[in-house]
């Protein structure tokens, strides 16, 4: 493996990626709290998904002390559709921590102190923010590393040899550059399926492109089948308003805003109080350890009821807030309202 970085930083200086977090290449680097925001919001979430929600984070929480000083509960619907929602609670908590301390620590060493930061969003932020040489492997690098090495171990055991040959091609001069260069290779040229390496300036060291065997790495551990889940939520409706309970703080989707439902445990849960019930829909939702079947059961009263709750415009919900799975759900139940012969019969 050979890494010539000033060859790398030449074409990151041509062909960086225009992104809203961003410095351009060679000029001063940008606010770390810009930084660690779009890494805290690019974990697990696509460039594309995260850049329009990026910006109306930050036009609604320009500095940490911003963010810091936020009611938990509109942090929490301003997070909702971008998934992995102990990111979010991580993110206040950090943002009140950085802000107890009187600003951002320098080096990665006390970045992965603050809440929710580990190895790579430390590094990143880092050497992007403070100019520190620290090695930065997101899934991008750690796919552009594997080829250049040929690392044959599976992911994500091979993390320890995939830092190894990184360490000594990271220079001192301009590692935050350097660090994005080889996540947008990662990115624009050495994809995952169809890597363009007559583009790619690292061809000429790289031992995959040698062997002709670019696509064979990285190697990945063989999946695990995710076991299913079956669960129920309530939609109960009165006088044009549907019921939405606060999910607790801690555990799957903590904190958020969502439908009355049960643990999704296997044993039916209880419906939040007597109403004529009826199956409205179902729909299917995957986490990351196991993959839900949700039917929903819902009911019009003509009095509310004396329940814990919010009761919400069925008009305004997409202002609620919901998460991926109650949002679906509500879509699934206000869709079988609208052509009820493709729905489910009472």
């Amino acid at each position: 493996m050979t890494v010539h970085a000033a060859t790398l930083l030449a074409w990151y200086d041509v062909h960086a990626r225009v992104l809203p977090w961003r410095s351009p290449p060679g000029t001063p680097p940008p606010e770390p709290y810009r930084v660690w925001l779009s890494e805290v919001m690019l974990q697990q979430t696509t460039v594309a998904t995260v850049a329009p929600r990026f910006a109306a984070f930050l036009a609604r929480w320009p500095t940490v002390e911003a963010l810091a000083a936020a009611d938990d509960a509109d942090v929490m619907r301003e997070w909702a559709g971008l998934g992995y929602y102990a990111r979010a609670r991580n993110m206040l908590a950090a943002a009140r921590a950085v802000v107890a301390a009187g600003g951002f620590p320098r080096e990665a060493a006390g970045l992965r102190a603050l809440p929710g930061v580990g190895d790579y969003t430390a590094a990143a932020v880092a050497a992007i923010a403070f100019g520190e040489r620290a090695l930065v492997l997101d899934g991008n690098v750690e796919r552009v590393v594997a080829r250049l090495a040929a690392v044959d171990a599976p992911l994500p055991a091979a993390r320890t040899r995939l830092r190894a040959a990184l360490d000594p091609q990271t220079p001192a001069d301009r590692p935050g550059d350097f660090a994005q260069a080889m996540m947008d290779l990662g990115a624009t040229v050495c994809t995952p399926r169809a890597p363009r390496c007559d583009l790619c300036p690292l061809a000429q060291g790289c031992v995959a492109h040698a062997l002709g065997r670019e696509t064979d790495f990285p190697v990945k551990a063989a999946k695990r089948e995710r076991p299913v889940r079956d669960g129920l939520a309530w939609w109960l409706e009165v006088d044009g308003a549907v019921l939405l309970v606060r999910r607790p703080a801690k555990g799957l989707l903590g904190g958020m805003p969502a439908l009355p439902s049960d643990g999704w445990r296997g044993e039916p849960g209880e419906p939040p109080c007597p109403a004529p019930w009826r199956e409205a829909a179902r729909v299917t939702h995957g986490f990351t350890h196991f993959e839900l079947r949700l039917r929903v059961l819902a009911a019009t009263l003509p009095v509310r009821p004396a329940l814990a709750g919010e009761w919400w415009p069925v008009a305004r919900l997409a202002d609620a807030g919901l998460p991926t799975l109650f949002a679906r759900a509500a879509d699934a139940v206000l869709a079988a309202r609208r052509a009820p012969c493709l729905g489910l019969e009472p």
